[in-house]
């Protein structure tokens, strides 16, 4: 069963879903944009016998709270913060892994080179900590990043529109028939809602916070060497191949999929995931029954 839940933080609402046995290994889901948890929908199902699985939306997208721009500061520190929060004050976690994808990244990498001793684990579908990671799809954002104007903001808007989201979807898949129209109207629903826009906007323009830790997270990487899976859907028009690679020159005892699909990687290969996951990181008895 899964159960959909609420709790307030710094007097917001913050939406999770959690499943699983409570006394077994945690994995903190962290979706990407323009996603929330919902991503995680078909994933969710096929960890819960063997792990206690925990996948919040961040503050603006989903079910959480959505304070306007001018009541809120969005930026990755914050997104980060609240989250942070829901995990150690809100459900006393100790030790956990951490599933990142695309935005689940930066507020992913952020925990856990701040928290270390926290981290049992690390999962990477598509999510970038790397300059050679940055693909051709970033090109109408650095104009936006160097200086934030109505002009440079007007190719950035189209980041924002329902073909952008269906192409984020559909872009590289192996079957885009088998993508479910699900994915991309239910996430264009939540970027729809009014003054959703500019809290993207402000985002997108944080998006160089993330850049200038890589080095932080490198070292991290290299120093406490946490146990870590990367599944890639080698497609992605915004996260490279040679970004998943990159990964290897600090975690050299990483295990590394490239999947024929994009950078949704779990519409199409959910399966697969997942019995690399509880593989990679399941007890003995999870083990025999991923082979």
């Amino acid at each position: 069963m899964i159960h959909y839940k609420n709790t307030t933080i710094d007097s917001l609402n913050v939406f999770y879903r959690e499943s699983g046995p409570a006394d077994a290994p945690v994995i903190v889901l962290l979706h990407g944009f323009p996603s929330s948890s919902h991503m995680f929908r078909d994933l969710i199902p096929q960890l819960n016998k063997r792990f206690h699985v925990i996948a919040p939306d961040y503050i603006g997208f989903g079910y959480s709270a959505q304070p306007a721009a001018n009541e809120f500061k969005y930026n990755f520190e914050n997104l980060t913060a609240s989250v942070t929060k829901l995990l150690f004050d809100v459900l006393k976690l100790n030790k956990f892994s951490v599933y990142v994808q695309d935005y689940g990244a930066p507020v992913g990498f952020r925990i856990a080179s701040r928290h270390p001793e926290a981290i049992e684990g690390l999962i990477v579908q598509n999510g970038n900590a790397y300059a050679a990671g940055i693909g051709p799809a970033f090109e109408p954002l650095k104009p936006f990043w160097t200086n934030r104007t109505a002009e440079t903001e007007q190719p950035v808007r189209a980041l924002l529109t329902a073909e952008t989201t269906k192409f984020q979807y559909t872009q590289g898949a192996k079957n885009p028939a088998a993508i479910s129209p699900d994915s991309y109207t239910f996430d264009q629903h939540f970027l729809d809602r009014p003054g959703n826009d500019a809290i993207q906007l402000d985002l997108f323009h944080d998006y160089p916070s993330n850049v200038s830790l890589y080095g932080e997270w490198h070292e991290y990487f290299r120093t406490y060497q946490p146990k870590t899976l990367i599944v890639w859907g080698q497609n992605d028009p915004f996260f490279t191949v040679d970004g998943a690679k990159a990964f290897l020159h600090d975690l050299p005892k990483a295990e590394l999929h490239f999947l024929e699909t994009g950078h949704f990687a779990l519409e199409e290969e959910s399966h697969f995931i997942a019995d690399r996951i509880c593989a990679f990181f399941g007890n003995d008895k999870a083990k025999a029954s991923a082979k």
